[in-house]
């Protein structure tokens, strides 16, 4: 297990750029985490518990802001955790596979949030990653999801918006980052590894992803129309 963690999977046979290890490593970090990120818990959880279609009521957005205001705070909650895992175990998968180079795991949650935006099992019509790009954040940088966290409910408690909360903190990951990166290997020669330019790459796609998909949520908070978030359930 020790040796897992220091070297990765394909560390004992070489993982430099250019070698058949390193190309199998970095396809497998992009598809496994994209079909992880594709499986929505929304639509799962709405017709096996509800026998009804979430996307069909409220915003239409199946993720876990429209499961609470459909179904109540139980529904969301199951349906938070488990996008939220999603972004865990595919950002894990990159740093099983490649703990020298944490380029892969910012690169296997940036795939895992394009499947939960653009998932092939349901048309490419997905949600809008918000969960799961706070669980691949989890991974990537603990000390920085402390801040994103706090800011986000406080932003939330404040404005009673869920999308402002969202938009800012996905805005600032990238940034927070750069000032507060997580050291969590040291190399052969001493020197510590950062965030590496893959890494800020990925986080700053991860950053846009979340607000283009909530762009039209900027739309209305522009314009005063923006619905504020209520823990009552409306109907069973």
């Amino acid at each position: 297990m020790g040796e897992l963690l220091t070297t990765g999977l394909i560390g004992k046979w070489g993982y430099e750029f250019g070698t058949p290890m390193f190309f199998i490593a970095m396809v497998a970090c992009a598809v496994i985490p994209y079909l992880l990120g594709s499986i929505n818990f929304a639509v799962i959880f709405s017709k096996v518990l509800h026998h009804d279609d979430v996307r069909e009521h409220g915003s239409g957005n199946a993720g876990s802001t429209n499961m609470l205001r459909t179904y109540g705070l139980k529904t969301a909650l199951l349906t938070l955790f488990c996008d939220v895992m999603k972004g865990v175990l595919s950002t894990l998968l990159g740093l099983i596979v490649m703990p020298y180079y944490t380029g892969f795991a910012y690169i296997s949650a940036l795939c895992c949030m394009l499947g939960h935006a653009f998932p092939i099992y349901y048309g490419f019509k997905g949600g809008k990653c918000v969960a799961t790009f706070a669980g691949a954040a989890l991974v990537l940088n603990p000390p920085v999801w402390v801040l994103l966290i706090l800011s986000f409910v406080l932003i939330v408690y404040i404005s009673r918006y869920v999308s402002l909360g969202s938009v800012i903190c996905a805005s600032l990951f990238p940034l927070l980052i750069n000032f507060i990166p997580f050291i969590s290997i040291t190399l052969e020669d001493g020197t510590a590894a950062g965030t590496p330019p893959a890494g800020i790459i990925a986080a700053t796609l991860m950053a846009v992803l979340v607000v283009v998909l909530h762009r039209k949520n900027i739309v209305r908070l522009w314009q005063g129309q923006e619905s504020k978030i209520s823990f009552k359930k409306k109907n069973s």
